[in-house]
């Protein structure tokens, strides 16, 4: 009896990649893979499967083959493909929109607080991706050029994230934040007095209690597998400011990983950090917190530097964010306070 032929299929945490997993039942004649995989993925497009063989993204047990190769019995194929913007409906926007660097393949923004980054349930307009298309309409090469996400930040997080203007750059960037070769490094402002350096991993995903939050689970019976360094940058009392090195990159994964330890990130509406979590009911300092949340209205987090390799020169880059005008306010604020014990 042949074995059953196994298409396992896994959206990247941020949904924007898809990751196919075939193993070759024992009774595989030889074929071309671009044709086996044209009639497994019967979704996918000829050429999205070229483009990922350009790439380097089809691979047989580990290892990138030419769209030539002849499938074999038992053999292990993965391939990975992106969600191309440009399929989606989206409408241009005159959004105003921070550039820290532009070529003719990326794009690296400072991205703002309230803002989402794609169109999606309940965020059709307004969008990251409406005003980065703008933007590119405007330039010389008009309509050549089109957003593609590589990965994403949530609404309220600020900071340098990057974006493709090609195919190319988008599997390129991709298979990079796949393979966890970029280096994200995030600054955070949580509740409490964090005393030391520290890693945390745990799985995380969505809470079986509230699908909308996620949370961490220990055992490893739900979730994916997440790990994030975190290191003191100063301890203001009620209050710290963390740096946060992402190994992988989940969703929430900073929120969630830093709640699990006991220090909640400051205003985080979601997770319950827009509460007073640290210092005493002394009715000044209640005052003092609540101004505080006035400000900075939105989870304390800030992604500081990004790093990673150039799609066409190979050269290795890396970008800096000055920290928010909000979280700097906070800062001096706390630096500031009286102590209230």
């Amino acid at each position: 009896m042949m074995d059953d032929l196994l298409d396992d299929l896994e959206k990247d945490e941020d949904g924007l990649f898809e990751h196919h997993r075939i193993v070759a039942d024992k009774g595989q004649g030889l074929v071309r893979i671009d044709k086996f995989l044209v009639d497994r993925l019967e979704k996918t497009s000829r050429s999205r499967i070229q483009d990922a063989h350009d790439g380097g993204f089809v691979k047989v047990n580990g290892i990138s083959v030419k769209s030539s190769y002849k499938i074999k019995p038992h053999d292990i194929i993965t391939i990975e493909l992106p969600y191309p913007v440009r399929e989606l409906e989206i409408l241009p926007e005159n959004i105003p929109i921070d550039i820290l660097y532009e070529d003719e393949d990326l794009l690296v923004i400072n991205k703002p607080m309230n803002m989402v980054v794609h169109p999606g349930h309940g965020n059709y307009t307004g969008t990251l991706v409406n005003a980065v298309l703008y933007h590119l309409q405007q330039t010389p090469a008009g309509e050549k050029h089109r957003p593609g996400l590589v990965h994403r930040l949530d609404k309220h997080t600020t900071g340098v994230m990057v974006m493709a203007k090609t195919d190319q750059a988008l599997q390129h960037l991709g298979k990079q934040f796949f393979d966890r070769t970029t280096d994200r490094r995030y600054q955070a402002i949580v509740w409490g007095d964090v005393l030391q350096d520290g890693t945390i991993a745990g799985n995380t995903g969505r809470s079986l209690q509230d699908r909308k939050v996620f949370t961490v689970f220990p055992d490893g019976s739900h979730g994916k597998h997440a790990v994030t360094h975190y290191k003191v940058l100063e301890r203001l009392h009620y209050v710290t400011l963390v740096e946060c090195k992402l190994e992988t990159g989940r969703t929430h994964q900073i929120r969630v990983h830093m709640k699990y330890i006991g220090h909640t990130l400051f205003g985080d509406l979601e997770y319950g950090g827009d509460k007073i979590l640290k210092g005493t009911t002394f009715p000044k300092y209640n005052q003092f917190v609540q101004n505080c949340f006035q400000i900075l209205p939105r989870q304390a987090l800030h992604a500081k530097t990004l790093a990673f390799d150039h799609p066409t020169t190979g050269a290795r880059m890396e970008f800096d964010s000055p920290l928010s005008q909000d979280m700097t306010e906070i800062l001096n604020r706390f630096r500031n306070i009286q102590t209230y014990s």
